[in-house]
């Protein structure tokens, strides 16, 4: 395998890969569920062969999980109306979130994402 061939995920420099690890949990838009399972597919090959790709794939999923939970308490308020207007900040804050660590990854920063849950302890 050659020297330039090592520093490639998927075809792309590790920054972009890293955007783009950020920015996958938002192809739910495209197709439902995919932005669970992309992100989790892109940290899972290669979070072994780089160290930032570990980092970056754990505060994501702990985003997400977190994002599962929140979601959850809103469907349960739900029935008192302001369930409805949580769960319409989180999609914003999902939104706004994945953009600012994506531009973070891009130049090469890891942004962990505020409200989330450390499930996975991440070495800063």
């Amino acid at each position: 395998m050659s020297e330039q061939s090592e520093d490639k995920y998927w075809g792309m420099p590790l920054n972009t890969y890293c955007m783009l690890l950020h920015l996958s949990q938002l192809a739910s838009i495209i197709m439902p569920g995919l932005g669970f399972i992309l992100p989790i597919v892109m940290w899972a090959t290669n979070k072994d062969k780089n160290a930032e790709i570990d980092k970056h794939g754990k505060v994501t999923l702990n985003w997400m999980i977190s994002l599962f939970i929140y979601s959850i308490v809103c469907v349960v308020l739900w029935i008192v109306i302001i369930g409805m207007l949580g769960f319409f900040i989180l999609v914003i804050l999902n939104l706004i979130f994945a953009i600012i660590a994506a531009v973070k990854a891009n130049d090469g920063e890891l942004w962990v994402y505020p409200f989330s849950i450390k499930f996975f302890k991440v070495e800063l």
